[in-house]
């Protein structure tokens, strides 16, 4: 039971948990010197829809990433501005270290500044990963984690150049996507506008770098609102953004800042010196970009066609999550996908069928509805999370949101899937000739 993970961002480290505790023998395979990616830069888990996500998930066995994200809180239980209701911003300086210990604890190798540079296949089946260094690492079934953004080229051709995000692609290298090297016709979604992609939806300011009195308040109550002149509001921003429920109106008017460890500036670009107009930014530093002056980060470019248990169409043993299963947004959203590709990966490789979700679940029901909705991603510019835009609203009408613990708890024992990541998988046995 041979599982091979390849990106350890969000999604990848919830596969490899899934998988491991599913009793595999999990690597994990991630190209720079730390996990999470753009959990690096986030920080934000809990706000409207992703709480109930959160407690399926929880309920279903699925929990330690979102426990790990409670130990490294800044603020629980807040309400910033667009409606983000109960959210949890955890500290983006703590957070590494507390996924790694989790995964060193459940037994997961992880192998960090590692890059595949092709992969062997037969019978429309992956039996080994190919590494740099000429070694391969073999699997019966794999997982596709390595997002949908990069290389730097991606970046140059449908954004405003390489501004060395978070992803750090000019020092580590570029992604490499096993769908891609297995065959599978990856798609791509759009941004307002008809480009490719689409922008990540914050950059990071060093705390120190603001007025004292805007650090405090910051640190007081999780996040601040400034106000814009009128010659500073640029609308059109809100439309290229990745994350389509912080595209509310406040997000254009305002310098709306959470406290993540760093300050959390929630527009995707603001040049430095535009920025350094507005009192109490005289000073401001970014941190991550630096060239977080433009855009950055250009994602949803290459996403992987599969079926409802997250296999990759056309490969047998492959099995996609986060952002290369679609335009799903958020961290949230890359542990849910994560842990069922995870699962399945290692059902796939004991012998057995992989499972699906029940729709009667929000993360059962965002997985269907990201997969039957794959065939309008050409040229589609939504994106789908559990804390807001459409996708959220859908949640409401169906009665899928809810943040009451023991409410969504009880729902999930209902399915019969209470504690369902939590177990380890029967290997098929074989039937013996003439049996």
């Amino acid at each position: 039971m041979k599982v091979v993970v390849a990106g350890g961002g969000w999604a990848g480290c919830s596969a490899a948990l899934a998988a491991v505790k599913a009793g595999g023998q999990v690597t994990l395979l991630e190209k720079c010197d730390e996990l999470l990616g753009t959990g690096l830069v986030g920080g934000i888990m809990r706000n409207n829809g992703r709480f109930t996500a959160a407690e399926e998930m929880i309920a279903m066995g699925a929990g330690e990433l979102f426990e790990a994200c409670d130990r490294a809180a800044l603020h629980q239980g807040i309400e910033f501005p667009g409606g983000h209701r109960h959210a949890t911003l955890y500290d983006v300086t703590r957070i590494e270290p507390e996924v790694r210990g989790v995964l060193r604890a459940a037994g997961v190798r992880v192998l960090f500044r590692t890059r595949a540079t092709g992969i062997r296949m037969e019978g429309g089946r992956i039996r080994a990963v190919l590494l740099k260094d000429g070694s391969a690492v073999p699997g019966g079934a794999f997982v596709d984690a390595t997002g949908s953004a990069g290389p730097p080229a991606n970046c140059t051709d449908h954004g405003e150049g390489c501004v060395m995000c978070v992803l750090r692609c000019p020092t580590f290298g570029g992604r490499v996507s096993l769908a891609a090297l297995a065959g599978v016709a990856e798609r791509q979604s759009r941004r307002a506008g008809g480009s490719l992609g689409a922008y990540s939806g914050s950059c990071e300011i060093s705390k120190e770098s603001l007025a004292p009195e805007l650090t405090r308040e910051l640190c007081r109550t999780g996040y601040i609102v400034v106000p814009l002149p009128d010659a500073l509001r640029d609308p059109g921003k809100l439309g290229l953004k990745a994350c389509q429920q912080y595209a509310d109106a406040v997000f254009g008017d305002n310098l709306v800042v959470l406290d993540t460890g760093h300050a959390k500036l929630m527009t995707s670009s603001m040049p430095l010196e535009v920025l350094r107009t507005v009192p109490g930014f005289e000073r401001a530093a970014f941190l991550d970009p630096y060239s977080g002056g433009v855009a950055n980060s250009v994602r949803y470019t290459a996403m992987a066609p599969h079926d409802m248990s997250l296999r990759a169409n056309g490969v047998a043993n492959l099995f996609c999550a986060g952002e290369k299963a679609g335009p799903l947004v958020g961290h949230t959203e890359a542990i849910v996908s994560g842990a069922l590709a995870g699962r399945n990966a290692a059902l796939e490789a004991a012998g057995n069928e992989p499972m699906t979700l029940p729709t009667s679940l929000a993360v059962g029901d965002a997985i269907h509805f990201v997969t039957a909705a794959q065939d309008k991603l050409a040229g589609w510019d939504k994106k789908i999370t559990f804390s807001g835009s459409f996708y959220f609203g859908r949640m409401e009408q169906l009665g899928l949101y809810s943040a009451d613990a023991a409410a969504i708890h009880r729902r999930v024992r209902e399915t019969g899937l209470e504690g369902v990541f939590a177990g380890p998988v029967l290997r098929r046995q074989p039937v013996a000739l003439g049996a």
